[in-house]
């Protein structure tokens, strides 16, 4: 027969109730994505960040969509001149370009469809 010692328990919950707040402080945010999304900000306050409009959301991908392709761009120059031997920097350069506007061309589509969508819902 067994007994429950009352310390015991005690001292195992106490434990499981520190590692749960040991937890709870690695989920919380130490970073905030600054809405022009090319910046990061640390920080160990609450993750509260700025209401942001859908406007300024997609005036921060394109920008970042348009970084990429300068970026790709000025790498494969380089590398077509001679001034980079960095031909697989050039290409993954390349490649990250060519998908986040095949990403952004996904999301102007559904963007499109919802809105003809919207504008064909009987008033």
């Amino acid at each position: 027969m067994t007994t429950n010692n009352p310390i015991s328990s005690l001292t195992s919950e106490q434990l499981m109730l520190d590692k749960m707040q040991q937890m709870q402080q690695r989920t919380q945010a130490d970073f905030i994505v600054k809405p022009n999304m090319m910046t990061v900000e640390a920080t160990n306050t609450q993750f509260t960040p700025a209401p942001l409009s859908f406007s300024q959301a997609m005036t921060g991908v394109l920008n970042t969509v348009n970084q990429h392709q300068k970026t790709a761009s000025d790498k494969i120059t380089a590398v077509e001149l001679g001034q980079s031997d960095d031909l697989v920097g050039a290409m993954v350069a390349s490649q990250k370009a060519s998908l986040s506007f095949s990403a952004l061309m996904q999301v102007r589509n559904k963007v499109v469809a919802s809105f003809e969508d919207v504008m064909k819902m009987p008033v």
